[in-house]
């Protein structure tokens, strides 16, 4: 690998990319192609960024901010027009092509081999072909996503949604309408653009969309700059925040604890700006409170019956190779996971998946044994 070469790309010195070697960035030879990854970010790269041992970069995907006062961020945010999209529901990943060979990175930089297959399988080869520079910034979702399984998206299986475009070796993203554009030549599912709106003028609508996709379960909006004159800003629904929560005390020794405060914080946040009712505000307080009590009761009973705390999702796959390197891609990022064995289907195999929340599990059978907290 050409680390003068890479360096120079990133606008650092070939001196401190080597010292990022040492302490941020972990060498990756499985899968191929061989790369480079940041682990977090530094100098100014994003963390997700990969080199690849031919010299390219794919930055890492920017961290969106979020809203927690809508009307004031918006207003001090943007200025112009914002365009609304969709906020999905899944897991990021970036799909590009390296020698030839398309690859799906997950928003850590792990070229995931079951996110790949699926990329090959949902995308035209021929855009790689024609634009081997290109990457494909979009989110996996559906009940088969092993990451982030949702049920509430028209697809039985998983699919893949575009919501930025970019290219090799540069961080910018190319824009609203041409990601759109792009989506409509190439036959791809995008995020839904939901409308754009003057700054001053986009809270009203935009709240309406909120609390909209909220009813439908959904989570939330991603507003841009059209022209990428100032980064985008997320802002989500009350039930997308329970939902959350819902999971996450499920397996609550496995999350920090700023992933619990800052949904609840958002509710808070959320009910003021809303000018809500007393009678409205109890409901998202027992919305919030059965989010948090009710899944932690279940794991804590069913601990306590002597059953381990797991989460059950499947996949399909036209390649058990691709379900052995997914098992494989799984252990090393320290998910500990028992594959069924695979069931045969028409164009391929079933993958039923039982994870194990270790922490969980070890944390309440202690607790239930006298350990204190």
């Amino acid at each position: 690998m050409n680390l003068g070469r890479a360096a120079e790309r990133l606008g650092i010195t070939e001196e401190r990319l080597q010292g990022l070697q040492e302490t941020l960035i972990k060498r990756s030879s499985w899968p191929e192609p061989r790369l480079l990854r940041f682990e977090k970010t530094a100098s100014g790269i994003e963390a997700g960024t990969v080199i690849f041992e031919n010299g390219e970069i794919v930055y890492g995907y920017q961290k969106i901010r979020r809203a927690l006062m809508l009307g004031p961020a918006i207003k001090r945010h943007f200025s112009g027009i914002v365009a609304v999209e969709e906020k999905m529901n899944g897991h990021n990943v970036r799909v590009t092509s390296v020698d030839g060979s398309i690859i799906a990175l997950t928003r850590g930089g792990f070229i995931c081999p079951y996110s790949t297959e699926v990329a090959k399988r949902l995308l035209p080869e021929a855009i790689f072909e024609e634009q081997p520079d290109l990457v494909l910034c979009g989110e996996m979702v559906g009940p088969e996503n092993p990451y982030v399984p949702k049920d509430i998206y028209p697809t039985d299986t998983i699919d893949f949604y575009l919501f930025d475009l970019s290219r090799k070796n540069c961080k910018s993203t190319l824009g609203v309408h041409r990601t759109h554009e792009f989506a409509r030549e190439h036959g791809i599912k995008a995020a839904a653009l939901l409308g754009e709106f003057r700054a001053e003028n986009a809270y009203e609508p935009v709240t309406r969309m909120v609390r909209r996709l909220g009813r439908q379960g959904r989570e939330g909006v991603v507003m841009k700059d059209p022209e990428n004159r100032r980064p985008p800003m997320k802002y989500t629904s009350s039930e997308s925040n329970c939902n959350d929560l819902r999971v996450a005390f499920r397996y609550y020794n496995d999350y920090a604890l700023d992933f619990f405060l800052s949904r609840a914080v958002r509710e808070g946040f959320q009910s003021l700006e809303w000018r809500e009712s007393e009678e409205e505000r109890r409901a998202r307080a027992k919305r919030l409170g059965e989010s948090i009590l009710l899944p932690m009761v279940e794991t804590i009973q069913k601990k306590q019956s002597g059953e381990n705390i797991v989460q059950r999702v499947q996949i399909r796959v036209k390649s058990l190779q691709t379900a052995r390197e997914f098992e494989y891609h799984l252990r090393r990022s320290g998910m500990k996971a028992i594959f069924d064995q695979p069931e045969p289907e028409d164009d391929g195999y079933l993958v039923r998946i039982t994870r194990l929340i270790m922490s969980t599990n070890d944390k309440t059978q202690a607790l239930l044994e006298g350990e204190m907290w």
